[in-house]
């Protein structure tokens, strides 16, 4: 465990020289790339509040995404999908203690102690499936609101970040749907684009110069 630029945790590997999130800030990292260029993105172009945002998360982790998606402020209903291949342990997430940070630890519990592969009300307004599979594994079509690609960087796990990842990613978006993510090296950009993203290059979070959004324009 180690504690990053913001006060907040996350997990260190340090055989891959690795963090869970940006130790620069991890909540900060997750609430600008996946909340203010995601989900509030989303927010603003939706009017119709009986219909609910969707979310697929590639990589569950530690679970701050999707605790923070949770809270979110918002009439809308969010039904989210969260993929990961090896989920980290209960006593490693309880070490992170973000229920502690974002004042919840209720909230917080129940999203880790939930049952996988079933879809699980967290809150009124939020549900949860975790699904444990790997990314090549997935296949929905049209499915999703916006995708949160939050995946170990290409620089240890470049096989995560190819053309073939994206085009399921694209597919699996609904149409005008957007990918968010903390990354912005070239030839991951290069991949979304392929693999028929329209790519934005936007302010990344605190110590990072840019990230990205891909759109599926049709």
């Amino acid at each position: 465990m180690i504690t990053t630029g913001d006060g907040s945790k996350t997990i260190h590997m340090p055989e891959w020289n690795e963090q869970y999130h940006s130790k620069h800030g991890a909540l900060q990292e997750a609430l600008h790339v996946f909340i203010e260029m995601g989900l509030k993105d989303t927010l603003s172009r939706k009017h119709d509040i009986s219909t609910p945002i969707s979310i697929l998360e590639y990589g569950l982790g530690t679970g701050l995404n999707a605790m923070i998606t949770a809270q979110y402020p918002t009439n809308f209903k969010i039904n989210y999908t969260a993929v990961e291949a090896y989920p980290v342990s209960l006593e490693e997430a309880m070490e992170v203690n973000y229920g502690n940070l974002l004042n919840d630890n209720t909230l917080y519990q129940k999203l880790h102690g939930c049952e996988w592969n079933q879809i699980i009300e967290l809150t009124e307004s939020f549900t949860i499936k975790k699904v444990e599979k790997k990314f090549d594994q997935i296949h929905n079509e049209s499915c999703f609101d916006i995708i949160y690609f939050d995946a170990f960087g290409p620089r240890v796990q470049p096989d995560l970040w190819t053309e073939e990842i994206f085009k399921a990613a694209f597919k699996a978006l609904k149409p005008n749907g957007v990918l968010t993510t903390y990354c912005a090296q070239g030839q991951a950009r290069r991949n979304m684009q392929s693999a028929g993203f329209l790519i934005e290059r936007l302010p990344g979070p605190p110590g990072k110069r840019e990230m990205l959004r891909g759109r599926k324009e049709f």
